[in-house]
């Protein structure tokens, strides 16, 4: 008898975002059956790829061949330019680390002013990750929410602390789009999800952050938490849990002792940035294959080696 493969497309669907304007808008979920199974029912959307800039990139980015890929760039705008062209890219990440009241301390009104120069400069959608502090957060968001009015932008993310003022300023006055950040928890991410809606920001303006690892780095918590939001989400129909999931790679594998561990003080780890992309490549397919609707990464290196698993896969 000849094999009838069963598929197993399902009734629910994960929300479709729109991030950006014009023809450069791009759309992250939307899609009725698990990651990349494309044998059940075809991908309204492919995963999507974003590039991450941090506002001390001019200085941090100093592995031999990203610095030669940003060559010639004297300003983060610049940068941000180049960045935009690596193939597989599909919307751009302003990461405002230096902003840390515990670190560079860049002030609200210069962040905000980074932010409009590289807004005014790159033609995809933007989106904006923060430094991690709740307060400071929460006026970032807010003052650049209203600086990029009508660019449709992401910030990333809000959280328990701050969602309320984050969410009443980007998503309910500056009709910005909200990441909801959570900590590898389906029921923090649920929760979150919840008390957003029922504060009036719209569905179809949250993109859930549920976590983030890399890969060796207790990431098998991460997959889970993925994989089972992606199930409930389509398999239950459950509605709190239907937002896409953006999940930032980059930050965490770029700071692993893997990719920072100099050769000469472990030769036989061989290359340090070759192990950084190495370590960015698998723990993005990881990410993907376990349920993100959409990464963001840093190398153009391992930009590319995604760019072609989603385009061979999908």
């Amino acid at each position: 008898m000849p094999f009838e493969p069963k598929t197993q497309a399902f009734n629910a669907k994960i929300n479709t975002i729109v991030l950006g304007t014009g023809d450069k808008a791009v759309q992250i979920g939307g899609n009725n059956v698990l990651p990349f199974y494309s044998f059940d029912a075809p991908m309204e959307n492919a995963p999507r790829i974003g590039v991450e800039i941090t506002d001390e990139a001019l200085e941090e980015y100093v592995q031999p061949k990203l610095k030669a890929f940003y060559d010639g760039c004297g300003t983060l705008a610049e940068m941000a330019a180049r960045a935009q062209d690596i193939q597989g890219v599909s919307f751009l990440v302003l990461h405002l680390k230096g902003a840390d009241p515990n670190g560079r301390n860049r002030s609200v009104e210069e962040c905000v002013e980074l932010a409009g120069s590289i807004a005014d400069t790159v033609e995809l959608p933007l989106v904006i990750m923060g430094c991690k502090d709740i307060e400071k957060d929460a006026e970032l968001f807010a003052k650049i929410s209203e600086k990029l009015s009508g660019k449709n932008i992401l910030v990333l993310s809000a959280r328990e602390e701050n969602y309320k003022t984050v969410g009443a300023s980007a998503a309910l006055a500056y009709g910005q789009k909200v990441g909801a950040e959570s900590a590898v928890d389906i029921n923090l991410a649920k929760q979150l999800n919840t008390v957003m809606t029922q504060m009036g920001v719209n569905p179809a303006s949250i993109v859930m952050q549920a976590g983030s690892a890399a890969a060796g780095y207790g990431f098998e918590y991460l997959a889970s938490t993925l994989e089972r939001i992606k199930l409930a989400a389509l398999g239950q129909g459950d509605a709190q849990l239907q937002m896409p999931i953006m999940t930032p790679v980059s930050p965490e594998t770029w700071g692993v002792k893997e990719a920072i561990m100099p050769e000469a003080e472990m030769p036989e780890w061989g290359d340090a940035e070759e192990r950084g992309i190495e370590m960015e490549i698998a723990t993005a397919s990881a990410c993907l294959a376990s349920g993100s609707d959409a990464i963001i990464m840093r190398h153009p290196d391992a930009i590319k080696a995604i760019a072609r698993m989603i385009d061979e896969l999908v």
